[in-house]
């Protein structure tokens, strides 16, 4: 008696039932991995609300149709290049801006170095005469020099903290709102070293252009980045007084 063994081909409706068996759990892990990603992005900027800008005497809801249209969304205006200094404050009321002419700039090559030792930040160069915020940090124009009378105003970008880095000048003012009165800002200009200690620190709308504005009675040192970090909702203001050394 012959026998003749046949190997029996699988049935499609198996091949199906795998096919779909794998598709559904990809699409589980990547609807995971969706909900990470989303939660790694909002819960820092929900956090900050509860513990710092509550502090700030800021509301819980910082959206407001008076500064913001509807192309803005928590992230800012995906149009607007915030890595340029340029790009920082809108007009106020009065219509007043605080776009920085070109002629202003120009010719200034003023370069110096800022250490924040709570933060970790060593020597982070700051320029005055430059517009890109992706390679220094930088000094508004027609603001005092270090040491001197008056108001240095130094801006800085900010990412999400997660992301801080004090040797990125993308990420340097992630952390920026970890500063407390009392903490230490180091300058080193034209050989010399000054100190700065923290004094306030507060929020204002990208329209309140009085962050700018020089005052004579001391020497002082303003801080600037976007706030809440990974936003540029508001403008987080850390504001340090001169102190001998």
């Amino acid at each position: 008696m012959t026998y003749i063994y046949l190997k029996k081909t699988p049935s499609s409706s198996h091949k199906n039932k795998l096919s779909k068996s794998k598709k559904k759990f990809f699409a589980i892990v990547f609807f995971v991995f969706g909900i990470f990603l989303f939660a790694s992005a909002i819960l820092p900027i929900i956090q900050f609300q509860l513990e710092y800008s509550t502090k700030f005497n800021q509301m819980l809801n910082p959206l407001s149709t008076k500064y913001y249209n509807q192309s803005d969304n928590i992230l800012g205006n995906v149009s607007t290049d915030f890595t340029q200094l340029n790009n920082w404050f809108v007009a106020d009321d009065q219509g007043r801006q605080a776009n920085i002419p070109l002629s202003v700039v120009s010719g200034n090559n003023v370069t110096y170095s800022i250490s924040i030792p709570k933060l970790k930040i060593n020597e982070a160069t700051v320029v005055l005469g430059s517009m890109d915020l992706k390679k220094t940090l930088i000094q508004y124009p027609q603001t005092a020099l270090p040491g001197q009378l008056g108001n240095a105003v130094v801006f800085g970008h900010s990412v999400l903290p997660q992301f801080f880095n004090p040797r990125s000048y993308i990420t340097i003012f992630s952390t920026l709102y970890k500063l407390k009165q009392g903490d230490e800002i180091i300058v080193n200009y034209d050989d010399v070293q000054y100190k700065y200690l923290v004094e306030e620190m507060f929020e204002v709308q990208p329209t309140n252009l009085s962050v700018l504005e020089q005052r004579f009675d001391g020497k002082y040192l303003t801080l600037i980045t976007c706030s809440p970090p990974g936003t540029y909702l508001r403008r987080l203001i850390v504001k340090a007084r001169i102190v001998d050394i």
